[in-house]
């Protein structure tokens, strides 16, 4: 998740909450919706939430209790929505199953990030799953791009990269360094994007990483890296986001309902649908990759057969 995100998000959701325990829900007899889960997924959703609330009037609360504390919420029939940024686990089913908790998984958007260099670096133009793990691993001495790759040149690398409070930096520390949060800490740490931007972009050594989306508005200014994942090298974009083959920097993200709530709620179905039929707007919106087309109906004929 984009770190500026996270800070918008959390704000959003906030205000959300507020405004429903003001309201105490709709009058229409659906009630406030409830999520709770992945901080990574919550921006997505919560910017559903915001335009759902202008087009519908209806409330969305958005808790960020992480997704396995999500699932713990909603496997005790607590929420409506489970946000999570990867599938349930099978002591999640099972926990779900003993409650009597039945739900419909469902992909809402792609996460991918990506690693952006200098428009005057000559030398990169792919890294290793490896390589970047010597960069980034706790304790790493890595200075130079001479380090990484005996063939670069002898130039300093300074590091620029999401704040640890953010769900990006949760990501790219587990998919890169094999555990959530491990990362050397001598590097800029920062909760706007802006700061990497104008890091990156001022000094010929630099890397940083973040979503992609913001790459795609700051593309002029900088390059972006091919990862290489085990396949070979694959430069980041919307459609290897969305086929996943930009492994392992790209991935699902999920919301899972209660199939009781869906069952009850003409609300929940509705904005559920909404978060389809509006996918392009509330991805780009929350700086995400949407879905594609035929992800998309895939998605919705789930939805149908749910509500069937």
């Amino acid at each position: 998740m984009k770190p500026h995100r996270l800070i918008a998000f959390v704000f959003s959701a906030v205000v959300l909450v507020l405004v429903a325990t003001a309201c105490g829900g709709g009058d229409d007899g659906g009630g406030v919706i409830t999520a709770d889960g992945s901080s990574t997924v919550g921006p997505f959703v919560t910017k559903a939430a915001e335009d759902f609330k202008a087009e519908q009037d209806v409330d969305v609360t958005v808790g960020i209790s992480g997704t396995g504390g999500g699932f713990e919420r909603f496997c005790a029939g607590e929420t409506d929505l489970s946000n999570a940024s990867r599938a349930i686990a099978e002591d999640e089913v099972a926990l779900c199953e003993e409650a009597g908790v039945e739900y419909v998984e469902f992909r809402v958007v792609t996460d991918a990030l990506t690693n952006v260099v200098n428009k005057e670096n000559d030398w990169a133009t792919c890294l290793t799953v490896n390589q970047l793990n010597a960069i980034w691993e706790p304790g790493s001495k890595v200075a130079n791009w001479n380090q990484v790759d005996p063939s670069f040149p002898d130039v300093p690398l300074k590091l620029y990269g999401a704040g640890t409070d953010s769900g990006t930096f949760d990501y790219f520390t587990d998919v890169i360094n094999g555990e959530e949060g491990a990362s050397r800490s001598d590097y800029s740490a920062t909760e706007d994007d802006n700061v990497t931007v104008q890091g990156v972009s001022g000094d010929r050594g630099a890397l940083g990483y973040f979503g992609f989306s913001y790459f795609e508005e700051n593309q002029d200014q900088l390059k972006a890296l091919e990862v290489d994942g085990g396949g070979g090298c694959v430069a980041p974009s919307v459609a290897a986001a969305q086929d996943e083959s930009y492994t392992p920097l790209s991935r699902p993200l999920f919301v899972y309902a209660n199939q009781s709530s869906f069952d009850d709620n003409e609300d929940l179905r509705n904005f559920v649908k909404f978060m389809f039929d509006n996918n392009e707007a509330i991805a780009t919106g929350a700086q995400f990759v949407p879905l594609s087309g035929d992800q998309i109906a895939e998605q919705l004929a789930k939805f149908e057969d749910a509500t069937s």
